[in-house]
This record gives C-alpha cells, structure tokens and sequence, in this order.
C-alpha cells in the first residue's frame, strides 16, 4: 500500500560525497514504493561512490550532475525541478555541502539547485564525528535549522573512518518515516493518545503460554500515524517482532494483567484511546512455578476470565475522551498445497 503522503509527490534527492552514498540508493527504493516522484541531484564527489546510472535506473528520470554537461538533459533543467519539488532531501549531506548551503554558496549542481528551491526540505548530515562536532558544521546546521530546514540528526556508532561518536547516516526507513512527519499536518499537535496493540501470553508454567498470532502490525501503524501528525502517543505493546515506531514512547508488557496496570495508569491523562491490542480472554486458574512434566495420561487446563480492559476504560471515560476499539485482523491460514517433483527435480 502506498502512502497517501507521498503518493505521487515530487521528491529530489541530493546525493553528496559520503561513503554513506549507498544508503541513498534504498532511499530511492523505499521513496519509488511509496509511490513518490524522484529525481537525484548528485555532486561530483558522490559519483565516486555510487554510480549515476543505478540512480537513474532507480529513479526512472535523468541524474544531474553537472549544469555545463550539454547532453545532458537535467543540467538545463535544474530551476524547473526545483520549482515542481514538494520537498527535497540531502543524504548524505557532507561538511562541505552543509557548508555551502548555510553561506548560500552557488558552485556545483546540488547547491545552485538549492538556492532555487522553495519546498521543505530535510538535511541528513553524515560524516566523521569530529568534523560534526566542530563548531563551523554546528553553526551551519543550527542556521541551515533556522533558515526553515529540518536537520536529521546522525546516528552515533562506528564509522567507517574506525571512529565511534555521531555522523551515521539514519537508515533509510527513519529518513522516509520523518519525511512522513515533515509533510504531514501537525493536526493532533498538543493531543495525547494511547493506543494498545499486539497479543498477550497467559503462563502456563515457566515454558509454556496460552497467546494467539496477532502480529501487532496495525496498532503499531496507528501509534506511528498519530505521532507523525504531532501527537504525542504512547504505545502499550505485547510481545511482538517490530521495531518502535519513532518518538513513540513503548511500554512493554506480557501478560493481560501487566497491560491492564499499564493502560489503567495512562488512561486519565489520554485525550484519545485506541485499543487494538488482541487481548486473552482467559488465563490458566494456575500457573505452576515449574515446568510441567509429561505424563502417561490426559491434563486438564483450568481457565478462567481475564480483565475486560475495554469495559473498565469505558466505565470511567470522562467527557471529551476519544476511546476507539478495533479488532484485530484475523489470521488466514492456508494450508499448503502439495506439488509433485518431477525427476528432474529430485536432488
């Protein structure tokens, strides 16, 4: 599924000179899929990193990489992709490039380019920890932030220069998620909203759990949604196999009762609740502390209810509180179907 936000949305991507010039290429991907329209600015430095052509091939437009190229098509047409952009994105953005940009410096494709553009736009510094530190490239950064520009902080780790410390490239996926967030309407600004998602687990013993396959996919794209139109949320998540949403602040439980305490803790200061977590109606009686041996014959399992955290949120929402229940998508479970090998096949 595209997203709406960048359905069909003009993005350019400047590419400058960074060993994380290969990031840029998923980036294109990841943009494509969402059905964005891309076009790639590239300095000449980037060139030596990644190709132009795996840009264009990406992209499916021409990559500008010099305005004085007379057979190449982009370099006449750089005002014009920068007056049909809805938003640009430099990544990586280099020391030089930050530089050039926060002096308003004309001298190569990407920053001529720039000095036209009127979109937003979002800079993803990259480059080693001691030229991010240095105090030139944080005044840059801070007036390239004043001038109207979101600046993407890096990542700290190892670097390729076998340093430690900020100047990583964000991956891909954070880069376009904040990308969402940069273009879309801050309309929930100032609202706080909960939502619950994934499954629960009811011990059996230490081993063993009575749970169900929920993925927790859906509450999860909610919790990211309302954070990306400036709310702020907190995600009460059962166990499951995702990443946290960005700036989402992620309580994790196990179990119904752990995630009644945690919703019951939040719920008064909520202005909007959503509940999509697949919560067990029941739990073992009993859960023994050790594990259960197996025996010659037949056990029974004991259930009993769990808390109905929906109805007790219900009961003591106050007025002007917002509380949604969803319900979990089912699980479809398609039975394989069984293929005959011919002998060519066989191993």
């Amino acid at each position: 599924m595209k997203h709406t936000v960048l359905k069909d949305k003009h993005i350019v991507l400047g590419v400058c000179g960074g060993i994380a010039a290969y990031k840029s290429v998923e980036l294109v991907r990841r943009l494509k899929k969402l059905g964005a329209r891309v076009r790639v600015i590239m300095t000449e430095s980037a060139a030596r990193f990644v190709g132009p052509m795996t840009f264009a091939v990406l992209s499916e437009n021409p990559v500008c990489r010099d305005l004085f190229d007379d057979q190449d098509e982009a370099a006449i047409r750089h005002i014009d992709w920068a007056e049909a952009a809805q938003a640009v994105i430099i990544a990586p953005a280099t020391a030089n490039t930050v530089a050039k940009l926060a002096s308003g410096i004309a001298d190569d494709a990407l920053s001529t380019f720039m000095l036209a553009v009127t979109c937003p736009v979002m800079i993803c510094p990259s480059m080693n920890s001691n030229m991010f530190e240095h105090p030139a490239t944080q005044r840059n950064l801070d007036r390239l932030a004043a001038d109207g520009c979101q600046i993407l902080a890096p990542g700290v780790g190892e670097l390729a220069c076998k340093t430690t410390g900020p100047g990583r490239l964000p991956e891909p996926e954070e880069i376009v998620d904040r990308l969402i967030s940069f273009l879309t309407p801050d309309d929930l600004a100032g609202k706080r909203v909960l939502v619950t998602a994934g499954p629960t687990r009811e011990a059996i013993d230490p081993v063993r759990f009575i749970s169900n396959p929920s993925s927790g996919k859906m509450g999860y794209a909610i919790a990211r949604a309302a954070e990306n139109r400036g709310a702020t949320v907190t995600l009460v998540s059962g166990p499951v196999a995702l990443p946290p949403p960005l700036n989402v602040d992620v309580v994790p439980v196990v179990s119904v009762e752990e995630m009644a305490q945690a919703v019951f803790a939040r719920v008064d200061q909520a202005d909007v609740i959503v509940k999509v977590a697949a919560v067990s109606d029941y739990r073992p009686a009993i859960s023994e502390p050790h594990k259960v041996k197996k025996g010659e014959g037949d056990i029974q399992l004991t259930l009993t209810r769990t808390t109905d955290i929906l109805k007790s949120i219900g009961q003591r929402k106050r007025d002007g509180q917002i509380l949604v229940a969803l319900p979990p998508r089912p699980v479809t479970w398609r039975p394989m179907r069984a293929r005959r090998l011919s002998p060519s096949t066989w191993t």
